[in-house]
């Protein structure tokens, strides 16, 4: 008999030897006693009990008498161990169970950029699905490039390039209706604004006549103490972010320099990092007059307005807790590496938000967990480019019920505790990350039918010092069929809170 044709039970031998030490040795089946015995001995879960034990037997046994008599056959055990209830990702998190009670400037909340594209950022397609895909990931802040339209409606494209373009009113009317679909939580609307006065206005009549009571469009009747409203407070609500108008002409002049930053504060820092823009579009843009916000769009503006950065040190004296700001992918970097404890402390009362650079006309993405380090809320990725930014920022996000919102921890929230992403600090404990590989099954077959030589390949992502890969040794042959075993592979954490 040839090994494809064996039953699929008699390949798994190292699940078989877990089942064995568990199962009653003469009628070779699981009792839901010795179930739950697996269950805290070797799965660590503390507060199953009997009636956990019961209802996996129910849920996962395919012998009727079995299932009747509360006992468990090896096949059923194999179909609890592949199935979400032995999922490595806590279970528990699968719904929100953090505190969601604390300023949004306290989370890390997922964000796109060029939200619009399906494609690169030159030549790609414009389209509302593109919204429709981030919103049903859960992202909660997306970006919406607007700029002038015939017959007075504005358009959403990536401005000076070939990408189409899709109407705003569509855009919006796209927002309130998936806008919850995968998280109650709320939405920031990034607007990078190129809009003329009156287009601005068709704008935020839909905006208001669109969204309607979803939209924030004056503060809450909440004692803050000078902090940004929480998730909870905002459940099912929208923000629009985008500069403001100040009640003095003077002041919002001198705190503007830049006679041609976009008004949103996307690519603000651009002037500082010419490298980061693309050179044709920096050359049209010099031609362009800036864009003054109207009146109907600024009264929009409440917790999330753009400002410019100038320095830390100008933000501790003048920054308001609804005040924000946006970095170009290196200008953050500059200042996670130079500064990164002034960074965190700056991101523990204030939102920020980082995109991609310019230059990444191919719409690729930077590794957000350096800019999450650093605290800062919003790390706008291409939600349309696959590939590791993707994986950790679902990785992260898949936490907490898959609501868009992580709390960061107390060492990214409290100003007091001085952490630098940069630095070691050498009077944490070291936590050690011991990882045992079983199997792995249902690897696809290559396409040349040649046998597999697979491995397990494990990865820490965090702070600098923390940052390791570990690898199980090659299986030689092991991909035909659908199981192959491997080695145990392990992975040293360095320091204790480091990690994020």
């Amino acid at each position: 008999m040839s090994k494809n044709s064996q039953p699929f039970t008699s390949r798994r031998s190292d699940i078989q030897r877990i089942f064995k030490c568990y199962a009653s040795k003469h009628e070779n089946l699981l009792t839901a006693s010795a179930l739950l015995r697996f269950l805290h001995q070797e799965q660590m879960e503390v507060s199953a009990n009997q009636q956990t034990a019961e209802t996996l037997i129910d849920r996962y046994e395919v012998d009727g008498t079995a299932r009747a008599e509360k006992v468990m056959t090896f096949e059923g055990f194999l179909r609890f161990l592949e199935s979400k209830d032995c999922c490595v990702f806590d279970q528990s998190h699968t719904v929100v169970y953090q505190d969601m009670s604390q300023p949004l400037c306290h989370y890390f909340i997922s964000s796109s950029h060029n939200t619009y594209l399906t494609g690169d950022q030159l030549v790609g397609k414009s389209h509302l699905d593109a919204y429709v895909s981030a919103l049903r990931k859960g992202c909660r802040c997306l970006e919406i490039d607007c700029w002038d339209g015939p017959d007075t409606e504005p358009i959403v494209y990536h401005g000076y390039t070939l990408t189409s373009k899709i109407l705003f009113k569509d855009v919006i009317s796209t927002v309130q209706e998936y806008a919850f679909v995968a998280s109650p939580y709320p939405i920031i609307l990034s607007l990078e604004n190129h809009c003329s006065h009156r287009q601005q206005e068709v704008m935020a009549h839909y905006l208001t006549s669109i969204l309607g009571d979803m939209l924030v469009d004056s503060s809450l009747p909440l004692d803050a103490h000078g902090e940004l409203p929480s998730p909870d407070d905002l459940k099912y609500k929208i923000l629009i972010k985008n500069k403001k108008l100040s009640p003095e002409p003077v002041a919002e002049a001198e705190a503007e320099p830049e006679p041609d930053a976009e008004d949103s504060g996307e690519e603000e820092d651009a002037d500082d990092d010419e490298e980061e823009e693309v050179p044709a579009k920096k050359s049209k843009k010099k031609k362009k007059k800036k864009v003054v916000v109207a009146q109907a769009m600024s009264d929009l503006v409440i917790y999330t307005k753009s400002v410019k950065f100038i320095s830390f040190a100008h933000s501790r004296e003048h920054q308001q807790f609804y005040e924000n700001t946006s970095f170009a992918e290196k200008k953050a970097k500059k200042l996670v590496k130079n500064s990164g404890a002034e960074f965190v402390r700056h991101n523990t009362r204030f939102l920020s938000r980082v995109y991609p650079a310019g230059s990444r006309t191919l719409s690729s993405n930077f590794n957000p967990q350096e800019f999450w380090n650093a605290g800062i809320q919003l790390a706008a990725l291409n939600f349309q480019s696959l590939g590791l930014s993707m994986d950790l920022n679902n990785g992260r996000f898949q936490d907490n019920g898959g609501s868009g919102y992580t709390l960061k921890p107390h060492f990214l929230r409290s100003g007091e505790t001085g952490f630098d992403p940069n630095a070691f600090k050498h009077n944490l404990q070291p936590v050690h990350l011991l990882l045992k590989v079983i199997s792995a099954a249902n690897l696809p077959s290559p396409r040349t039918g040649k046998a597999l030589d697979p491995f397990v390949r494990v990865e820490i992502h965090g702070a600098a010092s923390d940052c390791c890969r570990r690898q199980t040794d090659a299986v030689k042959h092991n991909g035909e069929g659908f199981d192959v075993v491997c080695l145990c592979g392990w992975v040293h954490q360095k320091a204790q809170e480091a990690t994020i």
